[in-house]
């Protein structure tokens, strides 16, 4: 697809340290839940030897009327300028592009297994399948140090309501740390955890994203579970 300019109409916090923005759409950009974009600054103030590109995973849905991306705030030339640019700024973005998105054979559950800011393509692909009112059976494990950094828990838990086909297994690691009030799992995400809500590990495609450590561990996991790679869609997280 050839680039295009786009305006910043809103900027938010969506967990500490990580932020949301949201931007005008394209009325002929189309995209499948899941997918990605390059998002490039336009003469900015300053930059790095990293240039001023990125690539988002969308967290809006295709049929919602804007484009949205979430990420960790790292202090960087790039990430400074995009939490500082005024509304109305243009960016220039590219895309979509990718594959990591929702398979087809709805007899197949997905079992979603996410780190942290992992979350943005699963975010867009649950408010899909929500929207769509689509078959599919789906698990997300999303597993955070606490609630204070998890992006969309609020969201994530809300949209149990609206989909009664998905199960949230949010998991925290560093509890101690937090000054609020958690029920759910602690810990990592283990052969044990997934065995625990998974009824049978073997029909369902299983996805994990996040930071690549992260990434390998779970396959490890779901290969230790007997899960063939074939059954197994990954993207790994790197930089933010």
């Amino acid at each position: 697809m050839d680039k295009q300019n786009i305006k910043l109409i809103n900027k938010e916090s969506v967990a500490e340290g990580t932020m949301m923005f949201t931007f005008g759409k394209p009325l002929d950009f189309i995209f499948k839940a899941g997918q990605s974009i390059d998002l490039t600054l336009i003469n900015p103030p300053e930059t790095d030897a990293e240039g001023n590109t990125r690539t988002f995973s969308l967290v809006s849905a295709p049929a919602e009327d804007y484009l949205a991306v979430t990420t960790r705030m790292r202090d960087t030339a790039f990430k400074r300028v995009l939490k500082n640019t005024p509304l109305n700024t243009e960016f220039e973005f590219a895309g979509p592009f990718g594959s990591f998105t929702l398979h087809n054979n709805s007899s197949k559950p997905a079992v979603f297994i996410v780190g942290g800011i992992g979350i943005t393509p699963f975010y867009s692909i649950l408010k899909y399948a929500a929207m769509s009112h689509l078959p599919h059976k789906i698990y997300l494990f999303y597993s955070n140090r606490r609630p204070e950094d998890t992006a969309f828990l609020t969201e994530l838990e809300a949209m149990k309501k609206i989909n009664p086909n998905y199960t949230l297994i949010a998991t925290m690691t560093e509890m101690e740390r937090s000054n609020k009030h958690w029920t759910g799992e602690k810990g990592f995400i283990t052969k044990e955890l997934i065995k625990k809500y998974v009824p049978d590990a073997f029909p369902p495609i299983y996805y994990s994203a996040g930071p690549p450590a992260m990434v390998s561990a779970m396959r490890k996991i779901l290969n230790e579970l007997g899960i063939d790679d074939d059954n197994i869609r990954t993207e790994e997280f790197s930089g933010y």
